[in-house]
């Protein structure tokens, strides 16, 4: 078959790609072992890097050791990071938060905005993209420069980015999410569910690093699951993996225990589910033996919900997230007590260390996935 021009450009293509991805997986590498790596011919390989390096996309580093060949450096090329960059984004109940960074993961500018559940969901989305442009501004980028924003909200949200059913934002229920934020927003916008992302940002950078079946307990002042299977968040058959809705049995109302008792210690106030736990929480550290019995039990009853999940899943590792995580002193020992009851094979209980940024985090790895894909992923 006689080779048209685009059956050339295409090889190109094909080849750059394979050098590039060679190149950000080395570290640093010389055009010979460039090619080597990539299995092109070295002068295909140099015309290549010259190509990459004019574009801003790798450049040229110090030799190493024992580089000297006749008197002669080895030019040594190494990815460059700051040629791209992304965005990432959580809409939670009460926060907006979003972070820029680089093509290796680094953040280079972080900014949070606080927000009310009852806003307007019209509000919220202008407050979404403003946010956006002032974290991409504050690293001195246009948001149409951007290679990806990742979004992570609130609600179950379909494959689309739609969201299906929102009980925490008002207006959320029935939005197009992608939709409404493409419009606001010169870059390309994606959307998934925040439990999901949490587990990818602890995949990333968090406890779970390492393990590829994981469950992810979001604990504050709502509860919610992220499941890691074969080492990749669960979508489920509807895209409703992670909301736990109403279970049978009771297994998911653990915040009685500790709402029970802030009632009892101090009747006239009113707290959410999350200000109960904190303060039985404080209270049981300060020596309240009624406070600690409440959180022991919370804790407990955390463990017989993640059982209907752990036991069929078999996990490597469950990690307790979100603000209660602050807890583990007093909550990963019933936990872990109770699978040991129970389990089979019980997984170790860690707490997370990524704080309120799990769900930021993952959305800026769900979103350096998508620029990974459309540098590095041969075309078909």
């Amino acid at each position: 078959m006689r080779q048209q021009s685009g059956d050339a450009s295409l090889l190109r293509r094909l080849n750059s790609a394979a050098i590039l991805r060679v190149l950000r997986e080395s570290g640093a590498a010389t055009v010979s072992e460039l090619a080597g790596a990539a299995r092109v011919s070295r002068p295909t390989a140099e015309v290549i890097v010259d190509d990459l390096v004019a574009g801003g996309w790798a450049e040229e580093c110090g030799e190493e050791p024992g580089d000297r060949r006749r008197g002669r450096p080895a030019r040594r090329f190494r990815f460059r990071a700051a040629a791209g960059h992304v965005v990432g984004v959580g809409i939670g109940s009460s926060w907006l938060r979003a972070m820029v960074s680089d093509l290796d993961g680094t953040v280079v500018a972080a900014r949070r905005l606080r927000h009310h559940a009852s806003m307007p969901a019209a509000d919220r989305l202008d407050a979404v993209a403003g946010l956006v442009e002032a974290v991409a501004a504050e690293a001195g980028l246009p948001v149409s420069g951007l290679a990806a924003v990742g979004v992570g909200t609130t609600g179950t949200v379909d494959g689309a980015g739609r969201v299906v059913k929102s009980v925490a934002l008002a207006g959320w229920t029935g939005l197009d999410l992608r939709g409404e934020l493409a419009h606001r927003l010169p870059a390309p916008v994606l959307v998934e569910n925040d439990m999901r992302l949490a587990v990818l940002a602890e995949h990333w950078r968090g406890q779970a690093r390492g393990h590829d079946d994981v469950v992810y307990l979001f604990t504050g002042s709502r509860l919610g699951l992220g499941l890691l299977i074969g080492g990749r968040p669960h979508r489920g058959a509807h895209t409703a993996s992670g909301e736990i809705g109403r279970q049978s049995g009771d297994h998911w109302l653990a915040h009685r225990h500790v709402i029970d008792y802030a009632l009892a210690a101090e009747p006239g106030e009113m707290r959410s589910q999350r200000e109960a736990a904190e303060f039985a929480v404080e209270r049981a550290r300060a020596g309240d033996e009624r406070a600690l019995a409440a959180v022991r039990a919370f804790a407990r009853h955390l463990g017989d919900g993640l059982l209907t999940v752990v036991n069929p899943l078999d996990p490597e590792l469950v990690v307790i997230g979100g603000s209660l995580s602050k807890a583990a002193d007093l909550l990963l020992e019933p936990i872990a007590e109770r699978f040991a009851d129970v389990c089979l094979c019980p997984p170790p209980v860690v707490a997370s260390t990524l704080g309120n940024e799990c769900v930021v985090l993952g959305a800026v790895r769900w979103a350096l996935d998508h620029a990974e894909r459309r540098l590095f992923t041969l075309p078909a």
